[in-house]
């Protein structure tokens, strides 16, 4: 798929760099999971929900790291996986958002986005 949107989020990346907001502007690029090179029977390709790939950039992001990675076909995580609700930690503490303030009440007890946890990266 980054063939059909490598065009669009380059024209994006020049025009907020053109306008000065590139540094200011989060953009976060992702999926929820993909495909597998292995077949599953005559049903096509597998899935592969337990690793996925998202990227950061602008709003004081720090270029250049890849702090989790995957096996050699991206089946599963290796390493040091992070897990969502870090990401989605991360996600509010570029928005100026702590996300341990940030609950709703929920089913009889204050919850989080980020729930019991959420380690900032």
């Amino acid at each position: 798929m980054a063939a059909k949107t490598d065009k669009a989020i380059s024209g994006l990346l020049y025009h907020l760099k053109a306008r000065g907001l590139s540094d200011v502007t989060l953009l976060i690029g992702g999926i929820e999971f993909g495909r597998s090179p292995l077949v599953d029977g005559r049903n096509g390709r597998d899935h592969h929900p337990c690793a996925f790939s998202t990227w950061f950039r602008g709003a004081g992001v720090k270029g250049g790291r890849v702090p989790g990675s995957t096996g050699e076909f991206g089946l599963r995580p290796v390493g040091n996986p992070l897990v969502s609700r870090d990401i989605n930690a991360t996600i509010l503490r570029l928005l100026g958002l702590d996300h341990l303030k940030l609950t709703c009440f929920c089913q009889g007890r204050d919850r989080r986005l980020t729930d019991l946890h959420g380690e900032l990266d």
